[in-house]
């Protein structure tokens, strides 16, 4: 078993919306979020009224603790305070995708049982056709104005008292975000309140950002990573949260120039830019202190080419899951110098881990061995909602969570990630589960049977790679085929356009394979490694 060389960090067992900004008031005029398009700025001061005021007002609404509000947004200085103000009412807050269809928000919808929605006005009409496909919405807020929709801003407004509501850190879940896990399609991550918050205990030896920090949050607060280490992290230790809402190199690059970015966290595909791009030249980057890379794995060399272009340490990288709130390993700012090409960093403070045998899971291994990373800390989940099967598959009796992620640690305690158990596809750092575009790819009527991987691209990212088993156009012995009059000669365009009208599009299908027969085991399930050489 491997021990954290942190010291023990108690548990936090504080609401989220007091363990983050529960010095806001005393910040008074710092300058808390700002918007690195058009400049708005809130302070602590404001971000801790902003967040009450409207707190009362869900509660005058009718949000009542045990509620789930789905906040569907792309990052804007507004999500940390509907955030706050929806957990301060008593509410679980599952985050949704901006560029979610309908058809996959009112699943989330529908599965997290969500009362109410906060969604900006142009992405209003996903969210009212979501809702009114999923039931049991009572109202959509927005974020800026939309006719016929309550404003965030003019329920600032309201009279109403604050609600005190009797929240239980323990056991009561703050955030509900969807993850697929090791397998299948995506599940409702109850995260606690305890869990978030001493989560964000365990990063501050690694990360301490202070007042006088500026942190630029391109990467959406919609995903755990985003979420932890651009909203909550910085707003705790009283740094500037830069935000913009997407990503645009030159906007980006500008926002760094211009607001004195100190602190960026970020994904692989951004470092590649900043290593390569002729662009990086015509800005000033000198206020960067350093960088962190995280949510997929990031190739040694393009870090220290990044790094020697910037002139900067080493880049860090983190490690986790959306299950483990979600940091398990870091590299500390202080250390990485010392920290070896390609680690993940060591793990965080009052967090044990253990290797075990890909063959044997009963049997723990040593340094320089690989095997599952299998992780036991106050940050794993509560659980997935409503799903107790697929729970116990992730987490045993005793407590270790299962992370279908292959590692070996070395003789001074870092972690390398050499690949993965699961089947899970990461495209820039976002979950593309298998099976949900199987499913979806069995829906068209000229496919028999389909496949997906995922594959790396010329960029070195992992995009999903469908193999597909043309419908036969002739009738069987089972009777009559399908009508494929439409589809005659189904094609790779066809099914990458099919995918593409129907899901998000990080999840879209980057490549097809057409083949005769999908490798199944006898269990039926699929042989994917028999794939990887096709592709």
């Amino acid at each position: 078993m491997f021990r954290s060389e942190y010291a023990e960090v108690p548990a936090v067992e504080e609401p989220i919306h007091e363990a983050v900004l529960g010095r806001a008031a005393e910040r008074g005029d710092a300058p808390a979020l700002i918007d690195g398009v058009d400049g708005t700025t809130l302070t602590y001061g404001q971000l801790d009224r902003f967040h009450r005021r409207l707190a009362a007002a869900f509660a005058d609404a009718g949000v009542r603790k045990g509620d789930v509000l789905a906040l569907h947004s792309p990052n804007t200085v507004a999500f940390p305070t509907a955030f706050y103000a929806a957990t301060r009412a008593g509410a679980s807050v599952t985050t949704v995708h901006p560029l979610a269809t309908p058809e996959e928000f009112a699943k989330q919808l529908r599965d997290s049982a969500a009362n109410w929605i906060v969604t900006v006005s142009p992405l209003l009409e996903a969210a009212r056709q979501a809702a009114e496909l999923a039931g049991g919405v009572r109202e959509i807020f927005v974020c800026d104005s939309a006719p016929g929709h309550r404003s965030l801003i003019d329920l600032l407004g309201s009279a109403a008292p604050e609600p005190e509501i009797d929240i239980d850190p323990v056991t009561d879940v703050a955030a509900l975000p969807y993850s697929s896990g090791t397998t299948g399609i995506p599940k409702g991550v109850m995260l606690t309140h305890r869990s978030i918050a001493t989560n964000l205990a365990q990063l501050v030896p690694f990360l301490p950002m202070g007042e006088g920090e500026r942190i630029l949050a391109v990467l959406p607060f919609f995903h755990i990573y985003g979420l932890t280490a651009l909203m909550n992290a910085p707003l705790r230790q009283g740094a500037t949260v830069v935000v913009l809402p997407r990503f645009d190199l030159d906007t980006f690059l500008a926002a760094i120039e211009k607001h004195r970015i100190s602190g960026l966290f970020v994904a692989p595909p951004i470092v590649l830019a900043l290593a390569k791009h002729p662009a990086v030249a015509r800005y000033d980057l000198s206020s960067l202190k350093y960088i962190i890379s995280s949510a997929a794995p990031l190739d040694a060399k393009l870090a220290l080419a990044c790094a020697e272009r910037l002139g900067l340490p080493p880049i860090g990288q983190g490690y986790g899951m959306t299950e483990l709130s979600p940091c398990t390993h870091l590299v500390p700012l202080d250390a990485a110098q010392d920290a070896p090409p390609g680690t993940v960093g060591r793990l965080v403070a009052g967090t044990e881990m253990r290797i075990v045998s890909l063959d044997d899971p009963d049997k723990d291994l040593g340094v320089g061995e690989a095997g599952e990373i299998v992780i036991r800390g106050p940050q794993v989940m509560k659980g997935y909602l409503g799903q107790p099967d697929a729970t116990a598959a992730m987490i045993d009796p005793d407590g270790w969570l299962h992370t279908g992620d292959v590692g070996h640690v070395d003789a001074e305690g870092w972690l390398f990630v050499v690949d993965r158990v699961k089947e899970l596809i990461k495209y820039k750092g976002f979950q593309v589960a298998p099976a949900e575009l199987e499913a979806l790819l069995l829906t068209h009527p000229g496919i028999a049977d389909a496949a997906v991987i995922g594959v790396y691209n010329e960029d070195n990212n992992e995009v999903p790679h469908a193999f597909v088993v043309r419908q036969p156009s002739a009738a069987g012995p089972a009777g009559p085929a399908a009508d494929l009059s439409d589809v005659p000669d189904l094609s790779e365009g066809e099914v990458m356009m099919y995918v593409a009208e129907r899901v998000a599009p990080y999840k879209r299908v980057r490549g097809v394979t057409f083949i005769d027969a999908v490798p199944r085991a006898a269990s039926g399930k699929i042989l994917r490694r028999e794939l990887r050489g096709l592709s």
